[in-house]
Order: structure tokens, then sequence, then C-alpha cells
């Protein structure tokens, strides 16, 4: 009686079980047919797209991003003209694979990322996204997509969903040259040599108040790293100036690219160059500033061919002392690198926010010591997720696991275009097939040692580098160094900032002058201790108590 009343209970549970899953959306089993007309030129090897979006707007391709609809992507090789392509659960997918995918009404649309064969001189040939803007792989010029298509998602539909490449991302309008900004491209024999394919670098340079009326005179010249906006997001257009431009300047502690302008056009001001470089590589829509075995002899191009140029251009002093670089995030991790990697170069650096510094803190993850980017092992029964972004007070937003995800669907082989790849591509070795070796396996996350131990070795740990290099670096960089970091950076990078912080302590004692300054309470990665035109003018300052004897100061620094 007793296991008979058991068994019945077993069998309600079961029956009820039945019925929540039978309650629950069916997953859409679907297949994408996308084909490449027969009038685009081909064939085109590359990286196909499938984006599926509940919403009618944006266009679904204008959507991707962390916080955007699920996507999955495969490598095509030569696809021809008239051929299609399936896109099926083999797909890499995110957030989840297709399988996943509830079934329903969707908008979807696909594009394909077209790769150039570049045949290096390291002897490798390779598929990559050759771009000479700084544009986002997806977002190229020339890409085919398809229009947006409305259809429903169902399990049982046999017949693939057809989807046809009809369309072609038109070429990007071109930016002009102001009174106050002057664009320069060149072209790069050292990066060309290396690719095998033209390859170009420039910049974006800010003049200052009298520089045509002054043609013998010479200015220092900030080195400014970031992704967009040229230097200190200068913008004379008063229209800019909005309350909305306002609140968001704010929120960082500076102020809008139409104030800072009225500040560098007054009479008062520090008569300095802003030069934003324009570095966009077959990986990053940017370089990452320093030579690397997989993405290219960028500092090389930097030092060697393109600020000679600007110095001859813009007449800035081609001394170190008048030659500061400054950068955030991204641009944060180049300043530094630069200064570092270039010491008799370079005469300072502000770095703001950078990306990882010291390795002990990758983000998250010691990759030393710690054998996984995804989770933590906190005790031996519970393991925690990794994140890549959390809130200012703390709160998860994107795991390591999802942000692998969106780039393995993105692109194979460190070819995403994205935030993870492009620190792989830079710090890490190149494979036998020519593409980079990854850090860590997209799928587990489980670190790869080699390559641990090769980035160590190669420098690009910074903190590490300098360690290892005390008594060469110590003496050159005393006085030259700036941090500056939120203590709640969205993306953790404050913890490295700490650890560099730490390793000066040790190697150089407390007394040893540099300068680290946090921003507190619940201050992200957009925090800066004052606003650009104290920026500015904390440079000029360094730059005068910095120049020889005899060097010229009065003409530049009001």
């Amino acid at each position: 009686m007793y296991f008979a009343k058991i068994s019945r209970a077993v069998i309600v549970l079961i029956s009820s079980l039945i019925a929540v899953v039978a309650a629950l959306p069916a997953a859409a089993q679907v297949r994408f047919a996308v084909t490449l007309p027969a009038t685009v030129k081909g064939p085109v090897t590359g990286r196909l797209i499938v984006i599926t979006a509940r919403k009618d707007t944006p266009e679904p391709r204008m959507a991707i991003a962390m916080n955007g609809p699920p996507l999955f992507g495969v490598d095509v090789e030569g696809l021809k003209p008239g051929e299609t392509r399936i896109v099926d659960a083999k797909a890499d997918g995110f957030p989840f694979d297709m399988s996943k995918l509830p079934a329903g009404d969707y908008s979807v649309q696909a594009v394909l990322i077209a790769y150039t064969q570049t045949k290096r001189s390291d002897g490798h040939t390779i598929w990559v996204p050759v771009t000479q803007q700084r544009v986002i792989a997806f977002m190229n010029p020339g890409n085919p997509y398809s229009k947006v298509a409305k259809v429903k998602l169902d399990p049982a539909a046999t017949a693939p969903v057809a989807l046809t490449l009809s369309e072609t991302i038109g070429p990007m309008d071109k930016e002009v040259d102001t009174p106050w900004i002057k664009r320069v491209t060149i072209k790069s024999k050292i990066l060309s040599d290396f690719w095998g394919v033209p390859m170009t670098i420039g910049a974006e340079v800010l003049i200052p108040k009298g520089f045509q009326d002054n043609p013998k005179v010479r200015y220092p010249a900030i080195y400014t790293f970031g992704h967009f906006g040229g230097s200190f997001t200068f913008d004379d257009d008063p229209k800019s100036d909005t309350e909305g431009a306002r609140r968001n300047a704010a929120d960082a502690n500076v102020k809008t690219g139409y104030q800072f302008s009225q500040e560098w056009k007054s009479d008062k001001f520090p008569r300095m160059v802003g030069v934003s470089l324009v570095s966009p590589g077959p990986y990053f829509i940017e370089s990452y500033a320093l030579n690397s075995a997989n993405n290219g002899p960028w500092g090389d191009a930097i030092t060697k061919e393109l600020i000679p140029y600007l110095e001859k251009t813009f007449r800035l002093i081609d001394q170190p002392y008048a030659r500061i670089v400054e950068g955030a995030s991204t641009g944060g991790w180049e300043a530094l690198a630069m200064q570092l990697h270039y010491p008799d170069l370079f005469g300072g650096a502000w770095v703001f926010n950078p990306d990882p510094i010291d390795f002990t803190r990758y983000q998250q993850t010691d990759i030393y010591k710690e054998d996984n980017m995804f989770t933590l092992r906190s005790s031996e029964w519970t393991v925690n997720e990794k994140l890549f972004r959390r809130s200012r007070e703390g709160f998860p937003l994107f795991t390591m696991r999802d942000l692998s995800a969106l780039e393995g669907a993105l692109g194979s082989k460190g070819r995403s275009f994205y935030q993870l790849d492009i620190w792989q591509a830079t710090h890490g070795p190149v494979g036998a097939d020519g593409y980079p070796v990854l850090l860590f396996d997209k799928k587990t996350g489980v670190i790869n040692k080699d390559v641990v131990k090769y980035m160590r070795e190669k420098g690009y740990d910074l903190s590490g580098y300098m360690r290892d290099n005390w008594a060469t670096l110590g003496p050159k960089l005393s006085g030259k160094l700036n941090f500056f970091a939120g203590e709640m950076d969205d993306f953790s990078l404050n913890l490295a900032v700490y650890k560099f912080e730490d390793m000066i302590g040790e190697v150089g004692g407390k007394d040893y002058p540099i300068r680290f300054l946090y921003g507190r309470p619940k201050k992200g990665h957009n925090w800066h201790h004052t606003d650009w035109a104290g920026v500015v003018r904390e440079v000029a300052d360094h730059v005068r108590k910095n120049a020889p004897a005899g060097a010229p100061l009065t003409d530049w620094n009001y």
C-alpha cells in the first residue's frame, strides 16, 4: 500500500511536469538559407551572421551589442554569387545556441563581414576584415546584408527562412577639416610590408589659437589615445552643447566638447597641439599601439613614421619633454604602454581607467594563478560566474561567458573585432594557422598557460614589465606617470591600477614620485579627476617644469 501511494504520487508529479513543459514556448528548430545574389562580385570569404530581433527598430544588424538580440554566426569560404549557405543549430550563438531560440515573431536580418586575404611577412596567409576607418567590422563599408524579413519562427516548419544579401553598406561620410581640426592619413610602409596589403595610419590634429598666424612657433603635443571623438571631445558647434550632453559630461566630471572648445580658443590657455591617433587594424578599431606578432608593428609605425610626419607638418617640438601621452580605457592602456616601452621618446603619461595593466587582475582573474576566465571557485561546493561588466553599485550586468559567446558568434579565430579578442590578438602568440593563439577557450573559459607565459615575457603585462625593468625604467619615469580610476569601474579595471600602485610601492618605495587618484564613491569607468581644460593645464605645467634650459616656453605657455 505504501509503495502504491508513492507510485501514484510519482505518476501525478510526472503528469504535472509534462503539462508544465507543454505550456512552455517551444524552441524554434529553424534554419536560415542565406543567398549571395548573382549580381554581387565574388567569391566572398568572411563571417556570415544572422540576427533575430523581436523589435522592428533599429534594424537587427544595427542592434548588435552586449545587450542586443540573439545572433548566430558561421564562417564562409569562397561563397560564389548565386550560392546559398545554411545557418542552423551548428552555428556559434549568442546569448544561446539556436536550438534554444524561442518560437515567435521576429525581425530577421543577415550580414556578411567580408574578409581580405593577407600574405604577411611572417609567412602566414590569413583572412581578416581590413579597414582604413574606425568602424566595427560588421559595419564595414562594402559588407553585403539582407533586407529585414518579418517571420514567424515555428518549430514545426521544415523549410529554412530565406534571406538574400541584396544590399551593400555604403561608404562612410568623409570627415572634413575645420579651422581647428586637421585630419591626416599616410600610407604606412612598415604596416603594409607586414600585412602584404596597403595599410594607412593617421591622426586628427587639434591646433591651438594663433597656429596659422605664428609660423615660426613650435608646440608641445599631447598624443591622445582612444576610440572616437578626437582630442578632448573638442566641438565648437554650439548646437552640440545640449542639456543631455552636459548631464553626460558632468557624470564623468568633465565639461562638454563645446565648453572645452571655448577654453581652448581663449586668450589665456596653453597653446598645445592635441593629436588623436587613427589606427584601425584587422582585429579592432584601435591598434593597441605596441608591436604585436598578430596585430603588426604598430609601435614602429607610430614612432618611426607617423610622429616624425606630424612633427614636421604641424611644427611640433621634437623632444621627449614636449611629447605627452594621454588616454582612457583602451587609450589608457595604449598611453601607458607607449610611455613604458618608449621611455626615451615620451615625457609623461596621463592614464585614465586603463584596460588591464596588471595581469594578476585581468579584470577579475589572476591569469597566473587561476585556471578559468569564466568562473571563480569560492569553496569546494560553490562556483560563481565572473563579470565583464557590473553596475556602479556592484550588480552583475554581463559575464565573461556572455561576452565570449558574443565574440564567438561575431568571428572565429580571434576575428570578432571586439574587446576580448583584440586583447588576445595584441598580447598573444601566432598559431600554426597564422591566427592568434587565444588566452582562454571561448566555450569553457580554460586558460592556456603557455599564452600567459608568452604575454608576460613580451611585456604586455605592463606592471610586470615595469617591475622586471625597474633598474632602467624607475629613474627614467620618475614624476612622469599619472593614474586615475573610479573605484567602481564598470569593468573592474581599477583592480589592476591598485596592483600597479602596490608594485610601485614594492620596487620604488613610498616616496617614489608618481600619482594615483581614485574616484569615490561609486565612480565608474568614465570618471576623471578634473575636466579636459584642467588636464591640458596640468600637462602644460608638467612640460614647462621638465623643459631643458633654453627651451622655448613663452611662445606657447600662456
